[in-house]
């Protein structure tokens, strides 16, 4: 096998083409911008130890942008288990480490600088917060994550954009406005169909059917159902289950008649995550109200 090309990584990560598992076996033990981009695909598909293993090794490391970003998708891993007070620790590590940038790096198209590794940090924690209960901290949060983009001496990356969306119809559900959720999730949306990234339009839509669901219009419930159910189709098709458990759940919720089977399958899917965690993954996920275990 030749050298790892960063286009395919990239591709697996951000857009619609997966990667070959010896690939990414192969950028596991790459350079560390191959490193990460090979750890977040893991994630992606639910295998959070092989994750935690090369992003705790990019935390310690001593490129601070990369470390940033390792600790802010390391931070977005714990979150996905229930384990919001381990992501914030790790969401603040991340903050921490952009500051020790001595000038801003170039621009990347992905927002693997310093820009999107400060979004990154900015928006986790938001959600952090949120999780905890904690909803002005998280509007103060999430509204500092656009005003440091703003500032930003390159236009905030596509990736910013989407996340940025899903944290604020998150703010607004948690506030029990859903209406005004819907804006900010549709917002997501439309960058993720941009970029073409099919992990983010997946997660996109689920934000926007929850969105559209809590709302309470019968033609938002409609147009839910619709962008779950495709939503589900995507993530099993690309292997997505770190999305596929939730996404169940939602569906179950939208569709209480098939509620049993939905739950089922996402138990299912569930407990294959987890026998792809690390032990501190289980052990978060068995002691959050969030995780049906």
């Amino acid at each position: 096998m030749g050298p790892v090309s960063e286009t395919k990584l990239r591709q697996a990560a951000f857009g619609e083409s997966p990667v070959a598992p010896g690939v990414l076996a192969k950028a596991a033990g790459g350079p560390p911008r191959q490193r990460l981009l090979a750890a977040i695909v893991f994630g992606a598909g639910g295998h959070y130890a092989a994750a935690a293993t090369l992003l705790g090794e990019l935390g310690r490391g001593p490129d601070p942008v990369l470390a940033a970003l390792a600790l802010a998708a390391f931070g977005s891993h714990r979150r996905q288990l229930g384990g919001h007070a381990e992501a914030r620790v790790l969401d603040s590590a991340a903050l921490a480490a952009t500051g020790r940038c001595r000038e801003e790096s170039a621009a990347d198209p992905d927002g693997l600088d310093r820009a999107g590794a400060v979004a990154d940090a900015l928006l986790g924690l938001a959600a952090d917060n949120l999780a905890l209960g904690r909803l002005p901290a998280a509007r103060r949060l999430h509204e500092a994550a656009a005003s440091a983009s703003a500032a930003a001496s390159a236009p905030a990356c596509w990736r910013a954009e989407v996340r940025a969306g899903w944290v604020g119809a998150e703010i607004e559900l948690m506030a029990g406005d859903p209406a005004s959720a819907i804006p900010p999730a549709e917002a997501a949306l439309k960058a993720a169909l941009r970029h073409g990234s099919v992990r983010h339009r997946t997660k996109s839509a689920m934000v926007l059917g929850a969105a559209l669901a809590a709302a309470g219009e019968q033609a938002g419930k409609d147009r839910a159902i619709d962008l779950v159910a495709k939503a589900l189709a995507a993530a099993e098709e690309y292997g997505l289950d770190s999305l596929r458990w939730p996404g169940l759940l939602l569906a179950a919720d939208l569709i209480p008649k098939r509620g049993a089977q939905y739950r089922f399958s996402a138990s299912q899917v569930l407990h294959g995550v987890l026998l792809r965690s690390d032990a501190m993954g289980r052990r978060i996920a068995a002691g959050s109200s969030w995780v049906p275990t």
